[in-house]
């Protein structure tokens, strides 16, 4: 197992500790909004951050850090980003799709990402050039080639500086040529899903990297491709993701380019 893998899946583990001892008390947890009434951050989401930073310094303590709730942290070669909690609002409601996601990028490009659901304990796993994998067992993208047999997912806007009418139409149109859209509620598993053939294909704007940054390279290590929505790979600085099958990525930008703006 590559040496950051190793990491990665020890931090993720015991984050994910965390995380599922905290079900136990949803009641008692403190919780704060974040820039909007709609954006939370509770105790749990702060407990597995410090847990994961405190696991990664031990080994790397020369790496960078980009977190979700603590921000960056130091320049290097080497950053890890990391979500300790993607799906807040699925926890905190005890909805179980959510997970942790920490992701290695060496000078801007990824090379290592985990992605771990600790209620399914389904581990994510992907090197650079070493494919991708769920509980150690290699994975791909599916083979569906057509979008009217396609199983989309997605994410909808919810924050005000969002464009909702821009995504209603895309997401019209994509309910319209696909075979169904499946809205989950996190990112980091959508991309999972994707990158082991459960869903054809995602799509969802303004996300962050810590969103994207592991989910990214299972797919494309999985053979898949993802981008921004008009095909271009600076989906981690847009925040805007298009992904799936090479055929279903097509077709789903074709799509969206052809969705009708708003006036």
């Amino acid at each position: 197992m590559h040496p950051f893998i190793t990491i990665a899946v020890r931090a993720a583990r015991a984050a994910g500790n965390i995380i599922t001892r905290g079900l136990n008390r949803l009641d008692t947890l403190q919780v704060e909004a974040k820039q909007t009434d709609k954006d939370f951050v509770s105790e749990i989401d702060r407990q597995s951050e410090e847990e994961i930073i405190k696991i990664i310094r031990r080994s790397y303590p020369e790496h960078a850090i980009l977190a979700e709730e603590s921000g960056a942290q130091g320049e290097a070669e080497y950053q890890w980003i990391i979500d300790p909690l993607d799906g807040t609002t699925n926890f905190l409601h005890g909805f179980p799709q959510f997970a942790v996601s920490i992701a290695v990028r060496q000078r801007g490009k990824l090379t290592a990402g985990v992605v771990y659901d600790p209620i399914m304990q389904e581990l994510f796993t992907a090197v650079q050039g070493g494919g991708a994998q769920l509980n150690e067992r290699r994975i791909r993208v599916s083979t569906r080639h057509q979008m009217n047999t396609a199983l989309l997912g997605t994410g909808m806007p919810f924050r005000p500086d969002q464009d909702l009418d821009y995504y209603l139409a895309t997401l019209r149109i994509l309910m319209r040529e696909s075979a169904g859209v499946r809205r989950p509620g996190a990112a980091a598993l959508d991309l999972s899903y994707v990158a082991a053939g459960r869903l054809d294909g995602f799509w969802e704007f303004g996300l962050k990297p810590w969103d994207i940054a592991a989910g990214a390279l299972l797919i494309q290590e999985a053979g898949g491709i993802i981008s921004d929505q008009h095909g271009k790979g600076d989906f981690l600085e847009s925040g805007n993701v298009v992904c799936g099958n090479p055929k279903i990525h097509q077709q789903m930008l074709k799509l969206i380019q052809g969705a009708p703006k708003p006036a």
